[in-house]
């Protein structure tokens, strides 16, 4: 079943990509998170009020709390980095950079979590990273003018997994719905902090009306995919979890060259199929 909900995450995810690069033209990155934060808790609080989750709220540990918080610390930092990066460079380049959190995750999980790190994985995990070095492409005068979207991009990968390696702790003993809802509230105030501090609210007033809908619609598939994600999470192992939640780049950018019609090169497409095999095998 976690590859099935795996799944699921990595649809919504990808869509979600899609949806909020359109959202984001001509809007603050900052602001557009703490929006999508705000959506995200409307709803997946609605299911847990639907659910009768609430209850369990009273009876999680101080252990739990200390992950589930550390892990929406690192989502906040995680999804402020990312669309950043989106607002600045093309999902085809920054969706492989985060990626590499697959690489990331799956080395965290060995370490932390003693999951088990195989010959097999070790192979996929340099298939993925040699995919990933081909679609960055950097013969693309365009990267070269926008290498600041490439390091926020791989900022955000790295808080990423440190997500999913604190996620899967704090997910253990509480209701995957639950769970995922108090870490939205944790990334919800943080990134409000955020827009507060830097007096990003100003641009509210500024959001173009044909934008909100793309905001709003983003901030729906990204709490499917979380809750999809977080259910899986809870049921499976890390390291297969995250490998399969990001197959997100396909959806991701397929979508980019059909609605933005962003163009692949021959060395990108090489790269995909060299990432996509490696993320296979290990599946």
């Amino acid at each position: 079943m976690e590859i099935f909900y795996a799944s699921l995450s990595a649809f919504f995810a990808g869509l979600t990509t899609i949806l909020a690069k359109i959202g984001l033209k001509n809007i603050n990155s900052n602001l557009v998170t703490a929006l999508r934060c705000s959506i995200v808790i409307i709803f997946s609080s609605l299911i847990i009020f639907l659910n009768n989750s609430y209850v369990e709220i009273f009876t999680i540990s101080n252990k739990t709390w200390l992950f589930l918080v550390l892990s929406g610390l690192s989502t906040g930092l995680s999804w402020i980095l990312y669309f950043k990066a989106l607002s600045i460079g093309d999902v085809n380049k920054i969706a492989p950079i985060d990626s590499s959190s697959v690489v990331m995750t799956i080395i965290f999980s060995w370490l932390f979590l003693f999951e088990n790190f195989s010959l097999k994985k070790f192979v996929a995990m340099l298939l993925i990273f040699f995919g990933i070095l081909l679609m960055i492409n950097r013969k693309d005068n365009k990267i070269r003018n926008s290498k600041l979207g490439l390091f926020y991009a791989f900022l955000s990968a790295i808080f990423a997994s440190l997500s999913a390696i604190f996620g899967k702790v704090g997910i253990e003993d509480v209701d995957s719905t639950l769970g995922t809802t108090i870490r939205v509230f944790i990334v919800l105030i943080f990134s409000w902090f955020i827009v507060v501090a830097k007096k990003d609210y100003k641009y509210f007033s500024k959001i173009p009306k044909n934008s909100v809908v793309f905001v709003l619609l983003s901030g729906i598939t990204t709490g499917l995919s979380w809750l999809s994600f977080y259910k899986a999470l809870q049921i499976g192992n890390v390291s297969t979890v995250i490998v399969i939640d990001k197959l997100s780049i396909l959806v991701a950018m397929l979508f980019s060259a059909i609605f933005l019609k962003e163009k692949f090169t021959p060395r990108t497409i090489i790269g995909l199929v060299a990432l996509l095999v490696g993320v296979v095998s290990i599946i």
